[in-house]
């Protein structure tokens, strides 16, 4: 693993580190899991690795093979550790299989995929399991982790605690299932792909429109997962809504309506389009129904012509069969744009009352471009300002509370003028 020679740039090397982490974090825990057969010490040997890095690449260069270089560093921190464990094998937790794993597998030699069949073990429970794949496999922070899941950064943090802890008592092997089980683990691994997605596409935290990484890592791991089931509706559907979404990548610095259409990738469209048929052959499910949504959008030519009344039918039977208070948002959003701003309002309040939603900026945000859409200004200046605090992205903040000033420049415009009609009026009788 060669290195550039000679000192490097602070900034340089900040910026590789950062890179190394988002495209290469679960590689490296997934590996050194694999070889430890600890999943705290695989963790603890990550962060060994990145901290190594901090303190060398500086002075001999950032190598080659960024993620080859930390994987090497974490797995030989954790050899080490081990050969300091008495009665090692007495008390390592049944994560690690032998090395013909690879030979006996159904899925390629990827630790990354293990890691999160891993943790998707059904002895988990569904929201433990996604939160910990989120954490282990992708590197999330447990703060966005929570922002995701709507929940408070302590609640979050002993979740994922107790996750780990439950994975060592239960002796949970480090692997993919066989055949005959792995059919009943899907469900769970495409929660936890669509969910790292999610956060890659639309980060709760931090100045970044998208993480290119972590959203092209967790296609590729959807891919991997596709080519060996090839006949799972569930894996064509989620892939056919994660290259839907990701088709307009190019031009998520914009809100929707404001999008270039030119710039989506068209190639990616055509691709989510075949595999939603793919998915749709027989009964779909959520994710066959959210890849429908999302191909209204792509093959929308102008955001004028979006079929709002197609997407509106769509989120009824999304949330039907998927109950979801942000669901029931996204669908009092859409029966808005097809039935006008007071319907969209008023469904907009409705799915509001829904606690999970308290902290979920979002809905503030969808009250306020109603409430704006009906001339309620000052309404819509505290709604976008009460949006703003809540939202993570220092992107999607900056741009709410422009929105709330506008609107707030709206309203002292309306009361000047209406104060002057006052005194014109006045003054005439």
């Amino acid at each position: 693993m060669d290195a550039a020679a000679g000192p490097v740039p602070t900034a340089v090397v900040s910026a590789a580190i950062a890179e190394a982490h988002r495209a290469g974090w679960g590689a490296v825990v997934g590996t050194t899991a694999r070889l430890t057969g600890d999943l705290d010490l695989a963790e603890e040997c990550a962060q060994e690795a990145f901290a190594r890095a901090v303190e060398v690449w500086p002075d001999r260069g950032i190598p080659d093979r960024p993620g080859a270089w930390l994987t090497t560093v974490a797995a030989n921190h954790g050899r080490d550790q081990l050969r300091r464990r008495a009665a090692l094998r007495q008390r390592l937790p049944l994560l690690v299989r032998e090395e013909q794993l690879d030979d006996e597998a159904p899925l390629p030699s990827d630790d990354r995929l293990r890691l999160i069949f891993m943790c998707c073990h059904p002895a988990l429970g569904r929201e433990s399991q996604v939160a910990l794949t989120l954490r282990l496999v992708c590197g999330i922070t447990t703060s966005d982790i929570a922002t995701a899941f709507l929940v408070s950064e302590s609640a979050m943090a002993a979740r994922i605690t107790r996750a780990k802890r439950k994975i060592t008592a239960a002796r949970i092997p480090f692997g993919v299932p066989d055949v005959r089980e792995l059919p009943r683990r899907v469900s769970a691994v495409c929660d936890v792909l669509y969910l790292a997605f999610t956060v890659g596409h639309a980060p709760p935290s931090g100045d970044e429109v998208v993480h290119d990484e972590l959203t092209a890592a967790t296609i590729a791991l959807t891919r991997n997962l596709r080519a060996q089931l090839p006949r799972d509706r569930s894996v064509a559907g989620l892939l056919a809504l994660m290259l839907l979404i990701d088709a307009r990548r190019a031009t998520r610095g914009r809100l929707l309506p404001e999008q270039d259409r030119s710039r989506w990738d068209r190639a990616r469209i055509g691709e989510g389009l075949a595999l939603l048929e793919a998915a749709a052959a027989g009964p779909v499910d959520r994710f066959a129904i959210s890849a429908a949504i999302a191909a209204v959008h792509a093959q929308a030519p102008t955001w004028a012509a979006t079929d709002w009344t197609r997407i509106a039918e769509l989120y009824e039977v999304l949330e039907a069969q998927w109950p979801s208070p942000v669901v029931a948002l996204n669908r009092a959003v859409a029966v808005g744009m097809r039935d006008g701003p007071a319907a969209g309002l008023t469904a907009v309040e409705a799915a509001g009352v829904a606690p999970e939603l308290g902290r979920y900026a979002y809905l503030p945000a969808a009250r306020a471009a109603f409430l704006a859409e009906l001339g309620r200004w000052g309404e819509a200046a505290a709604a976008y300002a009460e949006a703003a605090e809540l939202a993570g992205g220092t992107r999607e903040r900056e741009r709410l509370a422009d929105e709330a000033l506008r609107a707030q420049s709206q309203s002292a415009g309306r009361r000047r003028a209406a104060d002057g009609v006052d005194v014109r009026a006045t003054g005439g009788e």
